[in-house]
């Protein structure tokens, strides 16, 4: 009877350290959770608070480019949907002459933009090169095998599975490193083709930048020298242009020359006649809401500047239809949604436009975002793109 008493006392206190093992657990983990929620409220609301000031600071920034609108859009206003979007509107009676065949419709008067994502963008081309070479090919997914290929009108092919062919091919204008740095200049002035220049005198203005950037064929001599200057040191060259270039050069041997599209035997052949530098532009295809040489011009000009100037761009009102100073006119883009666009990129930093309408404005740029403004808007921006 003792013996069974005393294997029940047993018993009994064996259980109480179990017990006690698991109220003590019970408890360690109780803490556990506790600490995880604790740890995962706080990162909620430490997330939360880094959310709300990446708003403050691009709704502040977005603010900045309304007002630099409503200052320098000649009319265009910016209307704010979010931190991000905003519409920019022509006001009513604007004469709207872009006629789109396919949909019979006119040209808006309102277009609808992302300043985030174009902040984005922009800032992107500020520290890239915008010059094809071996180095960006050879990092390149199949940069050799498809993306060469497509830069070689003459291959008549899609992919070029000899590396050899695309390399002699593209040899001639296929530097090993980029040949440009970013800001290696400090200011640029990009000379459009406008007839808009004629109605100004920008030439020595023009000449006083760092580097020019010109399109195409536009000539630079004595006729035309107090409106677009005489300084000329990159151009940027479509297709159609090669068979002119050798003339249009006339002796500038130190005119670097930049393929815009694809290389083809009238270059080949140009580029054997002349001794200036010539390269490939690297050929982003993006969506936005100007295109053309001129764009592609802006592009080039960022990747090496740090201030970008444009000139001879029909950005103001009141034209029918895109002209050049050198010959007689023709029908272009369609001129209200690059207008829009250009006016834009402005107010985020990108470009200062001069033109006849704001030449006799003072061009203090005050109401222009900052660098810094930018810098931190362009860092918010990042910071809710990843998230």
């Amino acid at each position: 009877m003792r013996s069974h008493k005393a294997a029940s006392s047993n018993n009994h206190l064996n259980r109480r350290p179990t017990i006690l093992y698991l109220v003590c657990a019970v408890a360690f983990f109780s803490l556990f959770l506790f600490a995880i929620q604790s740890s995962l409220f706080a990162g909620n609301q430490k997330l939360h608070l880094h959310t709300q000031h990446d708003v403050r600071v691009l709704s502040e920034f977005r603010s900045t480019v309304k007002q630099c609108v409503a200052n320098r859009g000649l009319g265009l206003t910016a209307h704010i949907i979010d931190h991000c979007n905003l519409t920019l509107k022509f006001p009513e009676g604007t004469n709207s002459t872009w006629y789109n065949e396919q949909f019979k419709t006119f040209e808006a008067l309102e277009y609808h933009y992302n300043v985030c994502e174009a902040l984005l963008l922009w800032e992107q081309y500020r520290n890239m090169t915008t010059v094809l070479t071996r180095e960006y090919l050879d990092v390149r997914p199949k940069g050799w095998e498809e993306y060469a290929a497509q830069r070689i009108a003459q291959l008549g092919t899609k992919k070029c599975y000899n590396k050899t062919l695309c390399e002699e091919h593209l040899n001639v204008i296929l530097p090993a490193k980029p040949p440009f740095h970013p800001r290696q200049f400090r200011t640029c002035a990009v000379v459009g083709n406008s007839g808009d220049l004629l109605k100004t005198e920008f030439g020595k203005e023009i000449d006083s930048h760092d580097a020019v950037i010109r399109d195409n064929e536009a000539p630079v001599n004595e006729k035309y020298a107090k409106y677009v200057g005489m300084k000329r040191d990159f151009r940027l060259v479509v297709r159609g242009a090669a068979r002119n270039m050798v003339a249009i050069l006339n002796g500038s041997a130190d005119e670097v020359l930049i393929i815009k599209s694809v290389t083809h035997k009238d270059f080949n052949a140009m580029i054997k006649s002349i001794t200036n530098p010539v390269y490939l532009f690297q050929g982003i295809v993006l969506r936005r809401g100007a295109k053309g040489t001129g764009m592609k011009s802006i592009e080039l000009a960022l990747s090496m500047c740090d201030i970008v100037d444009i000139y001879g761009f029909t950005v103001d009102p009141g034209y029918t239809e895109w002209t050049r100073y050198f010959s007689t006119p023709r029908k272009g883009h369609n001129p209200l949604q690059g207008r829009a666009y250009y006016q834009l990129l402005q107010c985020l930093g990108v470009i200062r436009i001069h033109s006849p309408m704001r030449s006799k404005r003072k061009q203090d740029w005050t109401d222009v975002p900052s660098r810094e403004m930018i810098r931190r808007a362009h860092a918010s921006a990042l910071r809710l793109h990843m998230g």
